[in-house]
């Protein structure tokens, strides 16, 4: 039972890295990309494509960020935000996939749901007088679409917020754990190595 779950362990992150590699965008084709040439020399730097300690977890960082705050162009946005503070370019372009037009329903009213929670505006609202204006029809329309755009946009903040702190403190212990354990590997390699040298 143990070996099965390693198993498909095995073959789910074989299966989600061979996914991120067919999404990973590529220097080349960046650089191609005719919104992005006019500062391609910037984002095309050899130490934003890096995959370290530091750059990928502020890549996935900022990519929640541009996921959860920027309805559009969440790509182009993760990759200016990966410049000043050198994240991971890749990553952090990979990563506003989160939200997406398949996934998007959701997300909207899950910050719904969360804005609607933090600020509790129908119990803030509650009893206070109308105003004439506001009961007319469109009047009304309006107070409700701006009341529940303004708690959704507060939600899609909290959102991106909390999964960007989490996805920076999850990408940096995952990092760890991963090059962890290719030393693990490598060292008992070189163990059975020698072993067989010693024989």
């Amino acid at each position: 039972m143990a070996n099965q779950d390693k198993d498909w362990a095995a073959r789910t992150i074989k299966r989600f890295a061979r996914w991120i590699d067919q999404r990973m965008p590529t220097r080349e084709g960046m650089g191609r990309n005719r919104y992005l040439k006019p500062i391609a020399h910037r984002f095309l730097r050899s130490d934003l494509w890096r995959f370290t300690r530091r750059s990928v977890p502020r890549g996935v960082a900022l990519g929640m960020l541009a996921a959860f705050l920027i309805p559009v162009g969440q790509i182009f946005a993760a990759v200016f935000l990966a410049l000043p503070v050198r994240a991971n370019v890749p990553v952090a372009a990979v990563t506003t996939f989160i939200t997406n037009p398949f996934t998007y329903p959701f997300w909207i009213a899950a910050a719904h749901q969360i804005g609607n929670f933090i600020l509790q505006i129908d119990a803030m609202t509650e009893g206070q007088p109308i105003t004439t204006q506001m009961q007319s029809e469109f009047g009304e329309w309006l107070s409700w679409f701006v009341r529940e755009a303004g708690v959704t946009a507060f939600g899609f903040l909290t959102l991106a917020i909390v999964f960007a702190a989490l996805g920076y403190v999850i990408s940096s212990f995952g990092w760890r754990w991963w090059i962890g354990r290719k030393r693990k590997s490598r060292l008992q390699q070189l163990t059975i190595g020698r072993a067989k040298d010693g024989q």
